[in-house]
C-alpha cells in the first residue's frame, strides 16, 4: 500500500481530541472536496510503498497505544482489512477515519466518519458532477453505524449547511434499514484550514452547537500548527 506519511501528533478532532496518537495517512482519494487539506494525499500514486509489516515497524519506534489511519481515503487501500487486524493484534487502539463512500468489512475501535455535504462541491471543475454522486452513500452508513462504535463528524461552512445535515440523520433513520443515531455521538467542526479560519468560524459554530444540542469538535492541530503538514 502507498503510504503518504506517518507521523506521531495529538488527536484534533472528535471525541478523543488531544490524546497522544500515532497518525498512518494512506494515499489515494475518491473524492475532490473543495476545501480538502490533504491534497498531497489525493493520488494513490503518491507516497511510498510500505508492507504491513513495515508500517508496524515504522510505528513501533513511538511507544504510542493509539493509532489513526487516515488518508486520502483508507477504504480505497486493498491491503487495509489487513493492516488493521495486524494494528488489532499488536493491541493498538484504532480509529479509522473515512467519508465512507463503500463499505467494507474491517476492525476497529472507532470508526469517524465525515459524510460529505454539498458544501465540499468544487463547483465548476470537472470533478464537481462525480463528487455530487459519490459523497454520500447512506447504505454503507448504517452498515457501519450498526457494526461500529462510531462518530459523525460534519465539516460546516455556514449556517444554512446545518438544514444539510438534519436531512442526513433523518434519511439515516427512516425506512425498513433506518437506524437510531446517537446524537451524543454528532460533533459539528467549521471549514478551516488555517488558524484564522478557525478563528472566525469557530465562536459561531459553537453558539450554532449550543443552540442545536450538537457537540463542537475543536480543530485542534488547526490551532496549535496552523496549516503545517504532518501534524
Amino acid at each position: 500500500m502507498n503510504i503518504c506519511e506517518i507521523f506521531y501528533s495529538l488527536q484534533g478532532e472528535g471525541r478523543l481530541t488531544g490524546a497522544p496518537s500515532v497518525f498512518i495517512r494512506l494515499a489515494g482519494c475518491d473524492l475532490h472536496c473543495r476545501w480538502c487539506d490533504t491534497g498531497y494525499a489525493l493520488s494513490d500514486k503518491q507516497g511510498r510503498t510500505m508492507t504491513v509489516t513495515d508500517v508496524l515497524t515504522s510505528i513501533s519506534t513511538y511507544d504510542c497505544p493509539r493509532v489513526v489511519v487516515t488518508g486520502g481515503e483508507p477504504l480505497l487501500a486493498e491491503e487495509l482489512p489487513d493492516l488493521l487486524k495486524a494494528l488489532h493484534d499488536e493491541g493498538q487502539h484504532i480509529t479509522l477515519e473515512t467519508s465512507a463512500t463503500r463499505f467494507r468489512e474491517l476492525v476497529c475501535d472507532l470508526i469517524s466518519i465525515s459524510p460529505k455535504l454539498s458544501n465540499t462541491i468544487p463547483q465548476g471543475t470537472v470533478y464537481a458532477q462525480d463528487q455530487e454522486r459519490h459523497r454520500l452513500n447512506l447504505t454503507a452508513l448504517r452498515h457501519y453505524l450498526v457494526r461500529h462504535d462510531y462518530q459523525l463528524k460534519f465539516v460546516i461552512e455556514e449556517e444554512a449547511d446545518l438544514a444539510e445535515v438534519s436531512d442526513i440523520l433523518d434519511r439515516l433513520e427512516q425506512g425498513p434499514d433506518g437506524v437510531a443515531v446517537n446524537r451524543d455521538r454528532i460533533f459539528l467542526m467549521p471549514q478551516a484550514r488555517t488558524r484564522i479560519e478557525l478563528q472566525q468560524r469557530g465562536p459561531r459554530l459553537a453558539q450554532i452547537c449550543l443552540a442545536r444540542g450538537y457537540r463542537y469538535s475543536p480543530r485542534l492541530q488547526v490551532d496549535l500548527w496552523d496549516d503545517k503538514r504532518g501534524t
